[in-house]
């Protein structure tokens, strides 16, 4: 029987073990996309307990919660710090088979040196651990991201967003890790929104103009804040897309939409679909303008539980899987700009697993020589980061495309401990490459391999964003 999580957890040969030790394990981690608040990093924030770093926002834990019927109160609610991780410790300890226990003691061993394992019954022990271990000056945000061995960091960024926490990271010499914003300009594209005019209000003064009262003047708006990003050194944008949809429209149709909007009325379902397909046309080409990549991120249906979302509000654990992602319209977008050769470096992230491998033909279509994988399949995202998901990702890519030029892995989190997810990720990349070998599907050869490893794990994605590291 093996150890509980040891050295080689997950590698099951020996191709692997070498793979991951001698290659992985040590690594360094860019992390392309996250929700990591800058401002947290910039004053290297402390933590008073280990629920503020590990439950506060983390809706992967509370949905696992849930399910075990705790009471919302030791969830999102107003009961103690410690009673909220004593809850998590009694769910965690029956979690089998979840990868949240894999997640959850990957952290406990590589931040607090803690090898047991946490349920009820070492509850009390972990949390006076963790805790003393926080006090310490070593477990600071910047303290941890140093440890972790992350060179550089991309948030997620509203673009009336000042960016003035990005600015004091970036002026202080004591810290080397790049933090840099990633454009998110989802408010300002999705039309159906209640608040939607209070947001171009916030858009039209950051931008520094009198008034937003057209579709041409929304874009001037946003080109003028994008150019504000890109001196702050961004080079990334990112979309919460319903999905990737392709309604053309002519400029004067989309004029009037805007302008129905503009005058509080609520524009159709087709005419929502007109609007979003010429905003994602616009940035799309503005992208390919500033060499920024694109990353779109599509088949979530959120806030399900309208009941929860009135209490406690968005993002706290009620999405799910969307299934309706048309793929030939996704092909129709991305082709809409590659006839003009206006495609940026594009990157797709699906929620529903069964979307691998439409998304794998699809990329195949828009390849060149600009870059190495220039379309690519995005990471295996939120309800598919775990042993499964990751496998089945990567497999589909190998089958479809080129999984050597691939970006690898992202936390997509909130948390200072989530870097282990790369950890977990290099180990699953490792041990499908090692039954490869061991297979006799592909050479030993350690050059090669050991190329392909490091490459994914890190120097893809220092490449594909033109990262200046």
């Amino acid at each position: 029987m093996r150890e509980f999580m040891d050295k080689d957890f997950l590698l099951e040969s020996e191709t692997a073990k070498k793979l991951f030790h001698d290659y992985a394990e040590n690594t360094p981690i860019l992390d392309y996309h996250c929700h990591i608040n800058p401002r947290e990093i910039a004053e290297d924030r402390h933590f008073d307990n280990i629920t503020q770093v590990w439950l506060g926002g983390d809706h992967y834990k509370w949905r696992l919660m849930r399910s075990f019927g705790v009471e919302e109160k030791y969830i999102t609610g107003d009961a103690s710090d410690y009673e909220k991780f004593c809850k998590w410790a009694e769910c965690l300890g029956k979690a089998i088979g979840n990868p949240l226990f894999h997640w959850s003691h990957l952290e406990l061993q590589r931040y607090f040196d803690y090898h047991g394992v946490l349920n009820k019954k070492t509850a009390d022990e972990v949390w006076k651990l963790c805790n003393e271990k926080l006090a310490q000056p070593s477990m600071s945000a910047r303290s941890l991201i140093k440890r972790s061995n992350v060179t550089l960091i991309c948030t997620t960024d509203d673009p009336v967003d000042s960016l003035e926490w990005h600015k004091r990271i970036a002026e202080d010499d004591t810290f080397d890790v790049k933090v840099l914003p990633a454009w998110r300009p989802d408010k300002a594209m999705n039309i159906e929104k209640p608040d939607y005019l209070d947001y171009l209000d916030k858009l039209c003064e950051a931008a520094g103009m009198g008034e937003i009262n057209s579709f041409a003047s929304l874009k001037e708006a946003l080109k003028k804040r994008m150019e504000f990003f890109a001196s702050c050194g961004c080079n990334v944008s990112d979309h919460g897309l319903e999905y990737v949809m392709y309604y053309p429209a002519s400029d004067d149709e989309i004029e009037a939409i805007f302008l129905k909007r503009l005058n509080r009325m609520m524009p159709t379902r087709e005419e929502q679909l007109k609007f979003k397909t010429a905003f994602m046309l616009f940035l799309g080409r503005e992208y390919h303008r500033l060499d920024w990549a694109m990353q779109l991120h599509f088949g979530c249906k959120r806030d399900n539980n309208t009941k929860m979302y009135e209490l406690i509000g968005p993002d706290t654990g009620y999405d799910c899987i969307n299934n309706d992602a048309p793929s030939a319209q996704m092909a129709d977008f991305l082709n809409a700009l590659c006839k003009t050769d206006e495609l940026p470096r594009t990157i797709l992230y699906s929620l529903n697993p069964n979307d691998n491998q439409s998304i794998g033909t699809i990329i195949g279509c828009f390849q060149d020589s600009s870059a190495v994988a220039k379309v690519q399949q995005g990471s295996a995202w939120w309800f598919n980061d775990h042993k499964i998901g990751m496998r089945e990702q990567l497999i589909s890519l190998a089958n479809l495309g080129n999984l050597s030029g691939f970006v690898g892995m992202l936390t997509d989190s909130r948390s200072f401990l989530s870097y282990t997810r790369h950890e977990y990720f290099r180990r699953v990349l490792c041990n499908l490459i090692g039954y490869w070998v061991e297979g006799g599907g592909f050479p030993a050869d350690m050059d090669t391999l050991s190329e392909i490893v490091r490459d994914i794990s890190y120097y893809n994605a220092v490449r594909y964003f033109k990262f200046d590291i």
